[in-house]
This record gives structure tokens, C-alpha cells and sequence, in this order.
């Protein structure tokens, strides 16, 4: 199953701090000096994020299992996008919600980049020669007890991608600017075992981005807006 969708969006507005410029503006050069300047887990420490954020006590308990995403920044004649996912809905876990491409580390895996580059080839076809991974964000802490480490990597078009249908629907991109403006960045809830739970979404079209994915995206937009 092939898909390459790209939806369109006007540039958003009011972006202030470390880039002012709108996110089609940016070059390669200056994503990869803004991450070689980036400290991950600089604003607390390196575990600081997760679902725990807007639920304190929302922690696991026992040993965390690693795992690592990508977080494809496809370089547009229109501007840079975000390579996502959408989840197949047989799935036993997160069926039918938005994802970066990745997953577990395996044995064998050198590092958390190795991970994201192997997962992302299996899941969507994306071959390495595309990809250039340029920093990190921060870990993000699952309340399913994940520890997950985001590799940011800048992606190369022209590219075809033939999407595992076991794992995923459909693969799509959002522009970088939709996610770098703050009018687009919503808090939502839901009751979860009669305790509101509350969490980042992102609302793109007929998509809704939320969870882990929106909570590391908010962690992208504060690295380009400050």
C-alpha cells in the first residue's frame, strides 16, 4: 500500500522567540544549528516530559521499556513538514491514533537513532538515504511505561512510501508552521476509569493529534519558538 499526502495549510501566525521567521522561510542550515544548539532535558531533567505533565501522579511504576520515534521534518518547496503517522485500527494498542514512526528497541539496535531509522524503514518505507538525523528532543515518559527518545531528522523528497498495513493506514505530513503556531494548540480531557485525564491535541483537518504525539510536538514548537 503506497500513500504520499500532503495536506496543505496557510503559514501561521505570531510566532516569537529563537526563530521569528515563518517556518517556510527556514533552511536546512538554520534547523540544524538550532538543534546543535539545543540541550535536551535542559528545561528539568532528561525524563521530565510525559503524559505525567498535565496528570501529576500519572507515573508508571517498575521498569521503563525504551523506546525511540522519528520525527521526519520533509524539506517542501512550500515549507518544511511533519512526516506522521495513522495507525491501523485491528491494532491492541493506540489503534487508529496518530504517530511518529517508530517503536521498541531491539537487540541489536546500536542506539535510539537506530531504532527510529529501522522502525520508520519498516513501517513506512522510508529509506535511510533520505534521512538525516540532526538532534533529539527530550525523553517522553508513556503512562503505559515507555520511555521514548524523539530523534529529529531532516527528510529529502522525492521519496514513495509503501506503508506496512499491519501496522499502519495511511501516512501523511502537516506543515511545521500549523504546529509552530500556538493558536493551533489545544488542551482536551476525557474520563479514563472515572479520573479526568488531560492531554495536548492538535486539530488538522478531519485529524486529531493528541497524546505522546502532540506532547512531543509541543516539545518541537518550544524548541523553534522559545
Amino acid at each position: 500500500m503506497e500513500r504520499t499526502d500532503l495536506l496543505p495549510t496557510g503559514p501561521g501566525a505570531g510566532k516569537r522567540g529563537v526563530l521569528t521567521a515563518p517556518a517556510y522561510g527556514l533552511t536546512k542550515g538554520d534547523i540544524r544549528a538550532l538543534f546543535r544548539e539545543h540541550v535536551p532535558g535542559s528545561r528539568d531533567d532528561d525524563a521530565g516530559r510525559g503524559d505525567h505533565e498535565l496528570n501529576p501522579g500519572m507515573i508508571p511504576t517498575g521498569a521503563l521499556r525504551a523506546a525511540s520515534v522519528l520525527v521526519p521534518l520533509v524539506d517542501r518547496p512550500g515549507g518544511f513538514s511533519i512526516l506522521l503517522t495513522q495507525r491501523t485500527a485491528h491494532l491492541s494498542r493506540h489503534a487508529g491514533q496518530i504517530a511518529f514512526p517508530g517503536g521498541r528497541v531491539e537487540e541489536g539496535d546500536a542506539d535510539a537513532i537506530a531504532t527510529a531509522l529501522r522502525e520508520t524503514q519498516e513501517e513506512i518505507g522510508l529509506g535511510r538515504d533520505h534521512i538525516e538525523p540532526i538532534g533529539r528532543l527530550d525523553r517522553y515518559v508513556t503512562r503505559t511505561g515507555f520511555t521514548v527518545t524523539p530523534i529529529v531528522a531532516l527528510v529529502d523528497p522525492p521519496f514513495t512510501l509503501t506503508v506496512d498495513p499491519n501496522e499502519v493506514d495511511e501516512a501523511f505530513e502537516v506543515p511545521l508552521d500549523f504546529i509552530l503556531d500556538p493558536a493551533n494548540r489545544q488542551k482536551d480531557s476525557y474520563d479514563f476509569q472515572g479520573v479526568m485525564r488531560y492531554f495536548y491535541v492538535f486539530r488538522y483537518g478531519h485529524r486529531n493529534i493528541w497524546g505522546a504525539t502532540a506532547g512531543m510536538l509541543v516539545n518541537l514548537a518550544e524548541i523553534f519558538t522559545g
